[in-house]
């Protein structure tokens, strides 16, 4: 995994299992709102979430 991580903000689960991305992500990642769709990784190893852009995935 890419150790390269940026840290944008921290975020409380809500109770309906949603977690709220930050705002930055819209500028830094050029995503939609309601449009764009993110893979979901479980690093196992390291307790850490990835959420990756499928216009990012899709590329590599």
């Amino acid at each position: 995994m890419d150790e390269k991580l940026t840290y944008l903000d921290s975020y409380i689960l809500q109770k309906d299992m949603r977690i709220r991305m930050p705002k930055s992500i819209i500028s830094n990642l050029g995503v939609e709102r309601g449009n764009t769709k993110f893979d979901i990784f479980l690093d196992q190893e390291n307790q850490r979430l990835v959420l990756v852009s499928q216009n990012i995935t899709q590329i590599k």
